[in-house]
């Protein structure tokens, strides 16, 4: 079990995952009057109102839905947080959010309006399960293995019609494929950078 002292909690490892969260509940509570020109909305991404790409990830159908996604990334935290930083969590958050908009607005045109942090979620799991394997975790093979055939059986027999009723709106199963995808290029990414810049460094020291 998880002891208070194993918690990743650190200031570096807790201040972006409370800030996206205050976020997400400042639009929740503000929803009725703002939602309008934040969700993702196609028509209004069309008309080039770009900021719904990102801005749509943080409004939510109902409390549960918040609650749902709340609690995620409690979890995602006390399981892969001694892997965050400030910047790094940012960086994902935000590639994350827009590789699955952009590949939903592309690739599922029928699909009009998203809200939820599902997708990014589903980037912030795979990517963790991955810095476990890197550092020698069996648990990350798990985390991996359980990953795959969960978003294998959404592809196949659709999502859950118990959480679709939870929250009050179809389940986006292509956000949680897209954001696997893109939890997957972001550590393939940050790992080639880091070496990038262990070479440029050794070069410049041996100069």
């Amino acid at each position: 079990m998880l002891q208070l002292k194993t918690l990743p909690i650190q200031k570096t490892q807790i201040t972006a995952p409370l800030f996206f969260l205050g976020i997400a509940f400042c639009c929740y509570f503000l929803s009725d009057q703002i939602s309008e020109y934040f969700i993702y909305h196609r028509i209004h991404i069309i008309e080039h109102q770009y900021w719904r790409l990102l801005t749509g990830h943080l409004f939510h159908t109902n409390y549960a839905h918040l609650l749902l996604n709340t609690l995620a990334i409690i979890l995602l935290w006390a399981l892969h947080g001694k892997f965050y930083t400030t910047r790094l969590y940012c960086l994902l958050f935000v590639s994350s959010a827009l590789i699955v908009s952009l590949a939903i607005f592309y690739l599922s045109p029928e699909m009009t309006q998203y809200v939820g942090l599902s997708g990014v979620l589903h980037a912030f799991f795979i990517w963790g399960a991955l810095k476990d394997i890197q550092h020698h975790d069996k648990t990350g093979y798990m985390l991996l293995i359980g990953f795959i055939l969960k978003i294998g059986h959404e592809q196949i027999y659709g999502a859950s019609e118990e959480v679709a009723t939870l929250i009050n709106a179809s389940v986006a199963i292509e956000a949680h494929f897209w954001g696997g995808v893109s939890g997957v290029m972001f550590f393939i990414f940050t790992i080639a950078f880091n070496k990038y810049s262990v070479k440029i460094n050794n070069v410049i020291s041996t100069k």
